[in-house]
C-alpha cells in the first residue's frame, strides 16, 4: 500500500494583497480570511487526511523563514525553498524526486497555500476519495470546483463521462483543459453543466507523475536526477537545486502535463471554494456592518456603503460620505482605491518599484 502524502505550493510575490501583503509576506502568510494565516489553515485542514511528516512545503528563498515560522509541526526538511521562481512545473518535478526518495509509489496531492475552504470535513472527504482514485488506477486526479458564475478569472475543466466511484464520490473523465475564456464562453460553460472550475489541486503517484513528465516535458523528467543522487545519498540538496533551476525555464503544470495528458480524471468538489485573488474578494467572508461595510482594526465608515477598510497598529482609518472603496492601511503604506480597480494594484506596484527606493515597500 503505497503512503499517502501532501505537498503546498507556497510562492508569489505578495503584489494582489498589497499593501499587507508583501514579496517576504505574500496572502499565504497572512489572515486574509480567518484568525490564522491562510497556510495554517490549509494544514489545518491536511493534517487529517496526511500525518504531518508526509507533508511538505515549497516556497520560495525569500519566505522560507516566515514559512517555518508558521509551519513548527512539520519536519524541518519538509520545508523546502526554491531558488528561483520557475512557476508550477519545477515544483511538481521537485515534490516526485522528494517523495520518490521516501516511497517510489507514494501518492501525493499538490495543494494551493491559501485558498478559501470553509467546510474541513467535506474537503477531507473529497480529497480522500482523490486519493483512493489515483491509487487505484495510473491515472491524475483533478479536484473540480463546482462553477456557479461565469467567471472569467479561472481555468475550466471539461468533465466527460462516468469513470469510477470512490468513497460514494463519483469520477469523471477528463475531456478538456480551457484557458480563462471569455465571458460569454464562460456563460455557456456555466449553462452547460459540464465545466468546472481548475482550481490547481491534483492527485497522483509518483510513477504517474515521472512518466508525465518523460513523455510531455522530457527536459523536466532528467532535470532533477542531480537532486535525487543528493537525497539517495542524504546530502543537502540546496547546491543541487540551484544548478537544476537556473538551467530551467518557467513552465506551469497545467500547460507542462494537465492539457497533455489523456489520462486525467475529474473529481467534483463536494465543498465550497474561493481562491480570493483580491481584495473585493475578501468582502464576501467578513462580518459587515449596517452599510456592509468590511471593517477591521481600527476602522470606522460614516455615511458609506460596500467599503473594505482594514487598518493596522492602532492606527484610526475613517471614511466619510464615500461607497464601494479599498483603504488598507499598515505600518508604512497605506492604499486608497475603488473596488472595481482591485485587479490593477500590479501595475500600481510597478510604478512604486520604479521610485527612487521604491523596493523598501514591495
Amino acid at each position: 500500500m503505497p503512503q499517502y502524502f501532501a505537498v503546498i505550493i507556497a510562492g508569489g510575490k505578495g503584489e494582489r494583497f498589497w499593501p499587507q501583503s508583501r514579496e517576504r509576506r505574500p496572502k499565504h502568510l497572512l489572515p486574509i480570511v480567518g484568525k490564522k494565516p491562510m497556510l495554517a489553515q490549509t494544514l489545518d485542514r491536511i493534517r487529517p487526511v496526511v500525518p504531518a511528516k508526509n507533508i511538505f512545503v515549497i516556497t520560495s528563498a525569500a519566505q522560507e523563514k516566515a514559512v517555518r515560522q508558521v509551519c513548527p509541526k512539520l519536519p524541518r526538511s519538509n520545508i523546502i525553498a526554491e531558488p528561483f521562481g520557475r512557476d508550477t512545473a519545477p515544483a511538481v518535478a521537485l515534490a516526485a524526486a522528494l517523495i520518490g526518495t521516501r516511497d517510489p509509489q507514494g501518492v501525493f496531492a499538490v495543494l494551493p497555500a491559501d485558498h478559501v475552504i470553509p467546510d474541513a470535513k467535506a474537503y477531507q472527504r473529497d480529497l480522500r476519495a482523490a486519493f483512493a482514485a489515483a491509487s487505484a488506477e495510473p491515472v491524475i486526479v483533478t479536484i473540480g470546483i463546482k462553477a456557479t458564475a461565469p467567471a472569467t478569472g479561472f481555468g475550466y475543466v471539461h468533465m466527460g463521462e462516468a469513470w469510477r466511484e470512490f468513497d460514494g464520490v463519483k469520477v469523471s473523465r477528463v475531456k478538456q483543459f480551457k484557458e480563462k475564456p471569455t465571458l460569454e464562453v464562460a456563460r455557456h460553460y456555466v449553462a452547460s453543466g459540464e465545466y468546472a472550475w481548475n482550481a490547481g489541486m491534483f492527485v497522483w503517484s509518483v510513477p504517474v507523475v515521472q512518466t508525465a513528465f518523460e513523455k510531455h516535458a522530457p527536459a523536466y523528467a532528467a532535470a532533477f536526477d542531480p537532486v535525487r543522487k543528493a537525497l539517495a545519498k542524504r546530502k543537502p540538496i540546496g547546491a543541487a537545486l540551484k544548478k537544476v533551476y537556473a538551467k530551467l525555464d518557467k513552465l506551469s503544470v497545467d500547460y507542462a502535463l494537465l492539457e497533455k495528458a489523456s489520462n486525467v480524471v475529474v473529481l467534483p468538489a463536494s465543498f465550497a471554494w474561493d481562491d480570493v485573488g483580491s481584495w473585493s474578494a475578501v468582502q464576501g467572508h467578513c462580518a459587515a456592518d449596517d452599510g456592509g461595510n468590511a471593517l477591521r482594526g481600527d476602522a470606522l465608515v460614516e455615511e458609506g456603503r460596500g467599503n473594505i477598510v482594514f487598518s493596522e497598529g492602532g492606527h484610526l482609518t475613517a471614511v466619510l460620505g464615500l461607497d464601494d472603496l479599498i483603504v488598507i492601511h499598515t505600518k508604512d503604506a497605506t492604499l486608497v482605491a475603488p473596488k472595481a480597480r482591485a485587479q490593477d494594484i500590479k501595475k500600481l506596484l510597478a510604478r512604486i518599484g520604479s521610485l527612487k527606493n521604491g523596493k523598501r515597500w514591495l
